[in-house]
């Protein structure tokens, strides 16, 4: 696997640091052992939902719970935190949510309480957006935030419309 690293300065509130961090084709990497690992029991709901969408969707909620559980502890540390307490419940909020979907997704089972589920993550995911969006110029750690979780709603549409499908 090729590697490379980045380097650049993040800055917030309580500190400006310069970080490196490697860069590679992980999601990739990722989703494809998350299918392989999917496809070696049997889902109740595969018939639905390929293992592949099935991957898709782990991935993003994996990286959604990583994005908001940080969103959420970057926002207590910065000099504005009165104004993101709402953001920061609806980040740790949908991290719960995202977490329990994830689970039932990983393991299968009632093809039901996975739909409603994932409906409650689209919810959640879109709650959390919604708020770290409006700090999104000022505070990158909530745009990054915003842009996993619209990408880990999406992913659960993509699953829910293949359970009503």
């Amino acid at each position: 696997m090729d590697e490379r690293w980045e380097c650049g300065r993040v800055s917030g509130a309580a500190a400006v640091v310069d970080a490196c961090v490697a860069v590679s084709d992980i999601g990739r990497i990722d989703m494809s052992q998350t299918r392989e690992l999917l496809d070696t029991f049997a889902v109740s709901f595969r018939s639905q939902v390929s293992s592949e969408r099935l991957a898709a969707v782990i991935d993003a909620m994996a990286a959604c719970e990583e994005a908001v559980t940080a969103c959420a502890a970057a926002m207590v540390a910065e000099d504005d935190v009165q104004v993101l307490q709402d953001a920061i419940i609806r980040d740790l909020n949908c991290a719960d949510v995202v977490t329990s979907a994830r689970r039932v997704v990983s393991r299968g089972g009632d093809a039901t309480l996975l739909g409603l589920l994932l409906e409650a993550c689209v919810m959640a995911c879109e709650h959390s957006a919604e708020l770290c969006a409006k700090h999104a110029h000022h505070h990158d750690h909530c745009r990054l935030c915003s842009e996993a979780t619209l990408r880990c709603a999406e992913a659960c549409r993509e699953v829910l419309h293949g359970l009503h499908s």
